[in-house]
């Protein structure tokens, strides 16, 4: 059989593109589809606002992302035992994390409906709450330490890796209050629509990661090598350096004057017990689905090398899917929070079908490469000396990304459909919904994997179909209509 070159088909859609898109101009029928889809742009709560507030979340999180990739590169220089035990210790570190995070994360929803309703002073005490539960949560997390490193006992991790594991965890569980309140805080600007000022931190905390990185794991300017060491300090340093940012424009002068901020510094309990209420089913949410997905992960990668490599290069351009998607997520439960505050479900409705549309229009050029070049997309994580475990992971991870266009698609709805219903505080509904099909996934798994020995590209396909299924009921809440029945500050 011949064999595909990936450079021809980057090359034949490169020239096509431009083509396509000439003929696309001249057909009156595309341009009024064109016109009527992104009908409503200047509207409130149309694609305008809401690219306005997503592009620079869509920014920070690509700077996350940049942060992480750098961690492993430099770490994977040292030696593959380190640069695994980041990974696995920073995988630890969100499992202990992330109840906390989802919960004071609804701060986003609660500060945007108190803006909505003109209630700018509460917006600030909704923001003060969730500190005080960030503040709460930072020693709740060193507590439980000890769990997590049973827990790698019992997966079995490496003893190369173990100690490795084990002395970056530990460094980076004392500043993971820095990084905890980088992210309480950087939803208060979210909610009132202020999201450059995240996008400014974010940036400053990667360029200081990035440069610490290089510094104080390699050894330079006089600094001994700390290697895995030195990238949990360089974490630390910059989620401490963005916190710093994030604080000095909360407690600016106009911040101070327009929300009300010196006075807002104490325990208010009707807003914590929103809080709280609303809160919880998400922090439940990320941490049970973080679990499951791990689970799940563990069970690709115990059927071999090869499996394990297929899945994880698929994995990673999931997750380089999904960074757009996070920022529009965020936005829309912005939106929809200050529309359902200030009264106007009709506007948050459009909101959220804005969303939908941006989404989508995004995801189908994520499909276009996904389908038209998914092996050059392999490839790119070729090693420097081609070893038999890579070429023969290239097949599945091919035929796994083509599948995953789909899985993209659907992606886009869900972020849309559930930012919308967080921002409504629909919470409950979401967490019971997420969480079931990411449990039901597990089963699923296993059973077609390990009982009836489906290759991996069937199994990955019977998830993403399960995975359309959750995406239809999460409309099907959307349509009926109840989110905009909801009074979270009423």
């Amino acid at each position: 059989m011949p064999q595909r070159n990936p450079q021809m088909s980057f090359r034949v859609l490169t020239f096509a593109l431009p083509e396509t898109i000439t003929k696309f101009k001249n057909n009156q029928h595309c341009m009024t589809f064109f016109k009527h889809y992104f009908s409503g742009y200047r509207e409130p709560g149309g694609i305008k606002e809401l690219l306005d507030l997503a592009t620079p979340m869509i920014i920070s999180t690509a700077c996350d992302g940049v942060m992480t990739f750098t961690d492993r590169l430099f770490l994977a220089r040292v030696g593959s035992e380190q640069m695994n035990a980041a990974m696995g210790g920073g995988v630890a570190m969100q499992m202990l994390m992330f109840f906390f995070l989802g919960l004071t994360g609804y701060s986003t929803a609660l500060v945007a409906q108190y803006f909505g309703a003109g209630e700018k002073h509460n917006s600030s005490k909704a923001a003060s709450q969730a500190i005080l539960v960030t503040l709460l949560a930072w020693p709740v997390i060193i507590l439980l330490k000890p769990l997590a490193i049973a827990f790698f006992d019992l997966m079995h991790i490496p003893a190369s890796q173990i100690g490795y594991q084990i002395e970056y965890l530990n460094i980076l569980i004392w500043g993971a209050i820095f990084s905890m309140m980088r992210y309480t805080m950087g939803c208060y600007f979210t909610g009132i629509g202020k999201t450059q000022i995240v996008m400014q931190a974010t940036i400053v905390a990667m360029i200081v990661n990035v440069g610490l990185d290089y510094i104080l794991i390699f050894g330079k300017l006089g600094f001994p090598a700390m290697e895995i060491r030195g990238a949990a300090l360089a974490t630390i340093f910059g989620a401490f350096c963005a916190l710093l940012v994030l604080i000095t424009a909360y407690l600016s002068r106009e911040n101070r004057v327009n929300f009300a901020v010196l006075k807002s510094f104490r325990f208010n309990w009707p807003i914590m017990k929103r809080l709280l209420y609303y809160g919880y089913p998400a922090g439940l949410e990320f941490s049970l689905n973080f679990l499951a997905f791990t689970i799940m992960i563990s069970l690709f990668h115990a059927q071999g090398d090869v499996v394990a490599t297929a899945t994880t290069i698929m994995f990673n351009w999931d997750l380089v899917s999904l960074i757009p998607l996070l920022g529009i997520e965020m936005a829309v439960m912005s939106l929809v929070g200050r529309y359902m505050g200030a009264g106007q479900p009709d506007t948050a409705n459009h909101a959220a079908i804005s969303a939908i549309k941006t989404g989508i229009f995004y995801s189908v050029v994520i499909l276009a490469l996904f389908v038209l070049i998914p092996e050059g997309l392999v490839r790119i994580f070729h090693p420097e000396t081609s070893t038999a475990i890579f070429e023969n992971a290239v097949p599945i991870a091919v035929s796994m990304i083509r599948i995953a266009s789909l899985y993209v698609l659907a992606e886009a709805l869900m972020v849309a459909l559930v930012g919308a219903l967080r921002g409504a505080g629909d919470t409950h509904f979401t967490m019971i919904a997420s969480v079931t099909m990411h449990w039901l996934f597990v089963p699923v798994l296993f059973l077609a994997l390990n009982i009836l020995h489906l290759p991996v590209s069937t199994s990955w396909l019977i998830l993403v179909v399960f995975f359309l299924l959750f995406c239809s009921v999460l409309a099907f809440r959307f349509r009926s209509g109840k989110w905009k029945q909801i009074r979270v500050i009423g």
